[in-house]
């Protein structure tokens, strides 16, 4: 056994993962996770493999895939480049762009309609407030001043040509003015949005909010870290774990996030009420949640 395969199951065992479990979070075969543990690698089918196997099997177990590259690297030079030979797992790097640019469009979809919504709302107090009240729409019978002079003389039998105040003092009442009704202004609202995607890590900004809200749903067995990023742009662990089908979990922060999810397809993720795409393959995905307070 090479010290990197003693290295990859001392961690895996520490962490009571299963190869099994481990199997069904990295979509690799068992035996190939065997071998990379016995440093077996001509069972694998190529060097391009051996890479890709190693550095998920890493971030399946919460080990930093670069140092552990770094050290096969170093016991194992690169020979010749192989061509890789095909025995794909389940899905390919063109699903996985197909996925990435629908999580774009359903993104860019989702705050188009944000905006129609506030656009409603906006207009709808504006013509409430135009169109008034039924008292404010015929004034007259609301405001108009008690006269005394109002009845009929019965002296002459006709109505007095001019309105006094109740003074007697010969100067007309003057009528009273509505209020107008104030235009109610908008909260401002939370917004979710997609920003880019760099080196595998889809980037969300969340504005109108002071604390970063994650609520995470697993529909299938999926391990998950999450990490808090601090204001020099370091990561501090909140929780690493293997979810099973059912389990819930959530985080309240007053910073950023950053998510590394060995298996898209098992979670739902929702952040201050919006929910965020993941993706909807089996395949490993790193999301950062950066909160920008007003």
């Amino acid at each position: 056994m090479s010290d990197l395969g003693h290295i990859l199951r001392k961690t895996r065992q520490e962490k009571k993962i299963s190869l099994d479990d481990l199997q069904e979070v990295t979509k690799i075969r068992k035996r190939y996770l065997e071998a990379i543990e016995e440093g077996n690698y001509k069972v694998l089918p190529g060097s391009f493999y051996v890479r890709a196997f190693i550095k998920s099997y890493a971030e399946a177990v919460g080990l930093d895939p670069t140092e552990v590259l770094n050290m096969y690297q170093t016991t194992n030079p690169s020979p010749a480049v192989e061509k890789p030979v095909v025995e794909t797992i389940r899905n390919n790097r063109t699903s996985v762009r197909n996925t990435e640019k629908l999580s774009r469009w359903a993104s860019g979809t989702m705050f188009v309609c944000f905006i129609l919504l506030i656009f409603g709302i906006v207009y709808y107090y504006t013509y409430k407030n135009y169109k008034g009240t039924p008292a404010d729409e015929n004034p007259s019978s609301q405001t108009q001043s008690p006269r005394i002079t109002d009845s009929t003389n019965p002296a002459t039998g006709t109505a007095p040509s001019t309105t006094t105040n109740a003074s007697g003092d010969g100067k007309v009442a003057p009528l009273a003015t509505p209020t107008p009704t104030p235009v109610p202004t908008p909260t401002p609202s939370v917004q979710v949005k997609f920003s880019s995607s760099e080196k595998g890590v889809d980037n969300y900004t969340i504005t109108g909010a002071s604390n970063l809200n994650i609520q995470m749903k697993i529909s299938g067995s999926c391990w998950i870290r999450v990490d808090s990023l601090t204001e020099t742009g370091g990561k501090e662990m909140l929780r690493q774990k293997l979810y099973k089908a059912g389990d819930t979990d959530s985080f309240d922060l007053t910073g950023s996030a950053y998510l590394n999810v060995g298996a898209a397809s098992a979670l739902e993720l929702t952040v201050n009420g919006t929910i965020v795409p993941v993706g909807d393959t089996p395949n490993p995905k790193r999301v950062q949640l950066n909160l920008q307070k007003n």
